[in-house]
């Protein structure tokens, strides 16, 4: 009976060992002459099971996990790939029973970790290309319109309504259009972009063969940042892939459109996560900010006519061309529809990525799927939106997650990295943190941003050295407001919110005396 083993091949997986686990199952496969193939997977997203080992049976994929290579004859001694319930202690039973995986609610993640990466077939027969195949039968104003109807809001950080970006290039008259995918994922805490071009990389080229169809784009860019070079690999490959196999090129799937794209890798600024940045960088140049307007939906890549989302956002595209607008705006609450893929981190007990409808309450995604702490101590914040979010304290837990409900309480959803902190955190030193991040990854083309960050470190220095605690607080809350209305981009714009938030919510960390105290 010939069987089929599952070792990812996602980024944290391979940090933990990944690759040796496949190397010795492979070994112990060929040694006991069994009749079996390793299948190199995405991630199910539990981090903190990872290298999770799954093996095909009768009765479903039962799962292995945390896998190390020494661990790898004693699992073939328990019964991997011939039992359905092995009695091996890492043995995790049914993977999509477990039940971090179990409460979620997949439609970007449908795929990622279940299917060959690389493989058409696979994508095919787990619901992949529906999407584009009906996107082929109708309209360019219809599929807009099916995407404005969904609700479906930029993933990225900002939640601008992608049918209204995807309208406006539309409209717009021009000899050439562009597709622009925004992969320069750099908040702390995020990697749901690079989870899914690491395991489903074909439902991003989907959505953006869609998007394409759909304003009269014939070319895409996936801009990726350098640090992640297994997403560049493999997204690489896949478009390799479907160039060859007609979901790419001059009659997409035999149709009458035309759509291709390739992979541009960034030099690791993170301010080229902002739009225009990313299109100065596109174009070769030093990544800076460009004033708006115009828009780069009307003036953007090579001064054309682009539609700029991020991974997610493309990735959603699909799903909603596939099941329908009212399938998609079923989910989540308010103005946030369809669902977000959640990335809990930091010191937690259950990291991973974890998608839901929006609506979860910020209790609930730290406290029950999250598991509190790692180290047990209490939870002191939590920071969501990346390094530029709001820090949130226990009294704030009841907040849902939802952009509308986020910005009420001075806080952003962003990208949904969920970043945990206990006890021990000083929130002094975070707030400084956040000016010192700016200040080094400022593209300097605005004075806010790039003196408001520099002097806002030298005031928090000698706020915690105790000289004049009033005044340097007062200082910093000018600096916020100066950078928050003054700046050009969202860099400087949202660099107040941790700062501001920190001293608002834990002053205790703020207060001279608690300093020295914690000093002695």
């Amino acid at each position: 009976m010939s069987i089929t083993i599952y070792v990812p091949r996602d980024s944290a997986a391979l940090a933990l060992g990944a690759n040796k686990v496949a190397e010795a199952i492979e070994r112990e496969v060929a040694a006991r002459g069994m009749d079996a193939r390793v299948v190199r997977n995405g991630s199910r997203g539990m981090l903190w099971l990872e290298p999770m080992v799954e093996v095909e049976t009768s009765s479903g994929r039962t799962a292995y996990g945390p896998v190390k290579a020494k661990d790898v004859p004693a699992l073939f001694d328990a019964g991997l790939g011939l039992v359905a319930h092995s009695a091996h202690p890492l043995a995790l039973g049914n993977a999509e029973e477990i039940p971090f995986f179990a409460r979620q609610t997949r439609l970007t993640f449908a795929r990622c970790g279940l299917i060959d990466p690389l493989s058409l077939d696979d994508y095919r027969a787990h619901g992949g290309l529906r999407g584009l195949k009906k996107a082929l039968s109708m309209s360019q104003p219809a599929i807009v319109q099916e995407v404005t109807d969904s609700g479906l809001r930029g993933r990225g950080g900002a939640g601008f309504p992608t049918g209204i970006k995807w309208k406006t290039v539309l409209d717009a008259q021009a000899d050439q259009k562009y597709i622009v995918c925004n992969a320069d994922e750099g908040d702390s805490g995020t990697f749901a972009d690079r989870m899914i071009m690491e395991g489903d990389p074909f439902v991003l080229i989907e959505g953006m063969a869609i998007a394409g169809i759909a304003v009269g784009a014939t070319k895409g860019y996936i801009y990726i940042r350098s640090e992640y070079p297994e997403a560049i690999k493999v997204m690489s490959e896949a478009i390799l892939i479907a160039r060859q196999q007609r979901m790419l090129g001059s009659h997409v799937l035999g149709g009458d459109y035309a759509f291709d794209m390739e992979v541009r890798v960034g030099a690791g600024a993170y301010v080229c996560g902002e739009e225009t940045s990313l299109l100065e960088s596109l174009e070769g140049k030093r990544g800076q900010v460009r004033a708006k307007p115009p828009l780069p939906a009307h003036k953007g890549l090579f001064a054309k006519p682009t539609v700029i989302n991020n991974v997610i956002s493309l990735a959603s595209v699909p799903i909603i061309l596939d099941k329908g607008a009212a399938y998609y705006k079923d989910f989540g609450m308010g103005r946030s529809r369809g669902t977000m893929p959640l990335q809990i981190a930091g010191n937690v007990k259950h990291g991973g990525l974890f998608e839901a409808a929006f609506g979860l309450t910020l209790g609930e995604i730290i406290d029950e799927i999250g598991g509190g702490t790692a180290t047990g101590s209490p939870v002191k914040a939590v920071q969501v939106g990346g390094p530029l979010g709001a820090y949130f304290p226990r009294s704030l837990f009841d907040t849902p997650f939802d952009y509308e409900a986020f910005a009420a309480k001075d806080g952003l959803i962003g990208h949904a990295g969920i970043v945990v902190f206990d006890e021990t955190a000083d929130m002094l030193k975070q707030a400084r943190f956040a000016m010192e991040f700016c200040a080094i990854e400022s593209c300097s083309k605005c004075t806010p941003c790039r003196i408001g960050s520099t002097r806002g470190v030298e005031t928090l220095d000698r706020l915690a050295q105790g000289i004049e605690p009033e005044k340097q607080i007062e200082i910093v809350k000018d600096l916020c407001n100066t950078m928050k209305f003054g700046s050009l981009c969202a860099l400087g714009g949202f660099t107040p919110y941790p700062v501001m938030s920190a001293l608002t919510h834990f002053p205790d960390d703020f207060r001279p005396d608690a300093m020295r105290e914690a000093a002695e």
